[in-house]
């Protein structure tokens, strides 16, 4: 295990060091901000019953944008290794399979995770600034911070696995991005076909537009945690399965 978090902090410095992780940071960051401001605008325009963390979130704009994190963070954890020659190097040291790729993973989470931390600080600005009670519940808040942490974490290794298949981080990034968007578009599924097919119910349960609707209102449900965190470990054991295999190959 301390292998493990010797390499975990080696990954996470990567994107603190570089000054892509900052780039991304800042494009995170703005694109939240520029969600939470058209939200409040909508507020002043309009009136509606939701509250300000479910308008923040629930727009076609927020999964464009949403959806775009993935491949920025995780394009370069195999690829650019595998490019550079270091990926050999890494593969023939004393170290197993799985620290690399949890070490990899690992930081790509933790790198997520303090994504949503400009975001948080956005949302207790409304109530410092005005100093008016927030336009939120907290059960809506913790909702949403926990659906997008649980998202993050099948998305996340989504990307880990689209890297390690390839050299290349422009198709690793290409490759992630259309996986996530096909999963996306079966949410849909039972919109475009209707209720009367035997797999509505599935397209339902995996429908990630439907488990954030129902978080950031506060509805809490551990069917979508079972299934975003089965998710990410299958699709890390097949990245696990991966990489040790080209670790063999050599």
């Amino acid at each position: 295990m301390r292998l493990l978090f010797i390499m975990l902090r080696k990954e996470l410095k990567g994107y603190f060091l570089n000054p892509f992780g900052w780039v991304v940071l800042v494009f995170v960051t703005g694109m939240q901000g520029f969600a939470l401001s058209t939200a409040m605008k909508g507020f002043r325009d309009t009136p509606s019953q939701n509250s300000l963390v479910y308008s923040a979130y629930n727009t076609t704009l927020f999964w464009f944008w949403f959806l775009f994190i993935f491949p920025l963070i995780t394009m370069r954890l195999f690829a650019e290794e595998e490019k550079s020659g270091t990926l050999e190097g890494l593969l023939t040291a004393p170290v197993r399979t799985w620290q690399v790729v949890l070490s990899k993973y690992g930081a790509a989470m933790v790198f997520y995770t303090l994504l949503w931390i400009p975001s948080y600080i956005q949302f207790r600005m409304y109530e410092w600034v005005t100093d008016v009670p927030p336009a939120y519940a907290p059960g809506a808040m913790l909702g949403a911070y926990s659906i997008l942490l649980l998202m993050g974490a099948a998305f996340t290794a989504v990307g880990c696995l689209a890297s390690a298949l390839t050299s290349s981080q422009i198709i690793a990034g290409l490759l992630t991005i259309g996986l996530l968007v096909i999963h996306y578009f079966l949410g849909y599924v039972t919109a475009i076909w209707g209720e009367n097919f035997k797999a509505a119910e599935m397209f339902h349960y995996i429908s990630s537009q439907e488990h954030l609707h129902y978080f950031t209102k506060g509805l809490l449900d551990t069917r979508p945690a079972v299934y975003y965190l089965s998710l990410a470990a299958f699709i890390l054991f097949i990245t696990y399965q991966v990489i040790d295999y080209r670790r063999w190959r050599r």
